[in-house]
């Protein structure tokens, strides 16, 4: 028992050595420490920027990026820590027995033998420090392509940030759409309904056959029908939305439409040489991209450190003690003390060509990340074209559908009052009436597909989402 505590104040006596919470540097990590996202008041009202608001908090996608950063922060600092000397504390405690250990002693001038069991115990303690002094400046590289990794996964966030913004634009969009879409079946659904009973009292006055106001009949069912097609849709868009909200799917939603006119529509398109030269420069997917080439540039150097000798410096000191000896305990530990301080010097001559093969898969990291770069900016000129196109021909489109339909509008109107007299046939009313359904439909189609890429055209060089939050009316 004593010996146990001989060794407790030894090993305590050596960890006092160690820089004040080196034990504890590797055990207050990060572990223990997931934090739940911070609870994020569901808004009374949705509109366009809540929606976005929100989803920045919410999106899994996104918090998943944000832990990402956070583990190349650890990265970084790992790498930094490599610069330091490493210290560890030693200690080794052994119980030898020797069951048949023999003696011998002289008694009466004759030599005696005698065999004991006996048992010993002895203990070593060390304190070694080791430092790497230069290893072809890899550790700094090493730092410096780490902190570039870090760079690209904050940009990853941003992207991440930036999709989701596109995408609730999207759904929103579409979401104004099928509200306005179902708008215009209830009123047509209402007009059926009215030119039905119109054709039943024309029906008993005799003015039309009774096959006339069948189709009346069958025109309102059909009406009904798209009704509730048009109101499936507008639910779907809507659990669209909550699904990258992180919503449930049962959760109420009330979403305020805003007033949109043909300032919203028709409003100038910047150019397409413009919006790109702007998106290169704020882009996060193509800053991210061009910080990959230089971090994989960085990884060709790292690579030829291998080529390079090391030096390293080693420090310790140590000290042990026997139960067998006739010395104190005390005695054996000074007596025992020993320091000791060495240099090691490694220099590679062939290593089965493992550096050879680093530096040729390092340089062929760096066209691949170079030719990313490249397929980037393609992508997002490919990407600025379509959405300028769609947004120039869905502009003109949305021009024609507005004649278009205040020609029909006028045509049906005519038409109808002829029904309504006994003047047309129920043929020219239900066909001049599906006329004006679809100018409505086309309308709201070129519409809001000139307001979406409108919309994302500007967003990509650079402005908020935020021109479509006036309010109107809930849904």
């Amino acid at each position: 028992m004593t010996n146990v505590k001989r060794i407790t104040l030894i090993a305590l006596c050596l960890a006092a050595t160690l820089p004040e919470g080196g034990l504890w540097a590797q055990q207050t990590g990060t572990s223990g420490q997931m934090q739940a996202s911070d609870s994020v008041a569901i808004p009374a009202r949705w509109d366009l920027q809540s929606c976005i608001d929100y989803a920045l908090q919410q999106n899994i996608s996104i918090r998943r990026n944000r832990i990402n950063a956070q583990s190349t922060q650890v990265d970084v600092k790992t790498a930094k820590a490599a610069l330091f000397p490493s210290l560890s504390f030693s200690s080794s405690q052994n119980l030898v027995n020797r069951p048949y250990q023999e003696s011998s002693s002289i008694i009466s001038g004759s030599e005696v033998l005698k065999s004991s069991n006996k048992t010993t115990y002895n203990g070593n303690y060390g304190l070694n420090a080791q430092w790497t002094v230069y290893n072809g400046s890899k550790r700094l590289k090493t730092i410096e392509q780490e902190k570039l990794n870090n760079r690209v996964a904050d940009l990853d966030v941003a992207t991440s940030e930036n999709d989701i913004r596109q995408s609730i634009a999207q759904t929103y969009i579409q979401i104004l759409y099928a509200a306005e879409s179902v708008k215009v079946n209830e009123n047509t659904l209402q007009v059926s309904e009215a030119q039905r009973d119109r054709g039943k009292q024309l029906l008993d006055a005799g003015s039309i056959a009774r096959s006339d106001y069948a189709q009346l009949e069958a025109q309102v069912s059909t009406d009904r029908y798209q009704l509730v097609t048009a109101q499936a849709t507008l639910q779907d868009y809507k659990l669209q939305l909550k699904q990258l909200l992180e919503l449930d799917g049962e959760q109420e939603m009330q979403i305020y439409l805003p007033v949109l006119g043909d300032e919203n529509v028709l409003s100038p398109l910047p150019t397409k040489a413009d919006v790109f030269q702007a998106a290169v420069a704020l882009r996060p997917e193509i800053e991210a991209s061009k910080l990959s080439v230089e971090a994989s540039e960085l990884g060709i150097g790292i690579a030829r450190s291998g080529y390079l000798p090391s030096v390293s410096l080693t420090a310790g000191i140590g000290t042990n003690h026997t139960s067998g000896s006739d010395f104190t305990f005390g005695e054996q530990v000074k007596n025992g003390w020993n320091n000791s301080i060495g240099l090691s010097i490694s220099v590679p001559i062939f290593n089965n060509r493992q550096t050879k093969s680093a530096v040729e898969k390092a340089k062929l990291q760096y066209q691949t990340s170079q030719l990313t770069l490249l397929d980037e900016q393609k992508t997002l000129y490919k990407t600025i074209e379509g959405l300028w196109l769609d947004a120039n021909s869905a502009q003109q489109r949305y021009a024609a559908a507005v004649e278009k339909l205040r020609s029909t509008q006028t045509s049906y109107e005519l038409i109808s009052e002829q029904f309504n007299a006994g003047m047309k046939n129920t043929v020219e009313l239900l066909t001049e009436k599906n006329n004006l359904l679809q100018a409505q439909q086309e309308l709201l189609q070129s519409k809001y597909m000139a307001i979406l890429n409108t919309q994302l055209l500007k967003f990509y060089q650079g402005d908020e989402l935020t021109g479509l939050t006036a309010e109107n009316k809930n849904i």
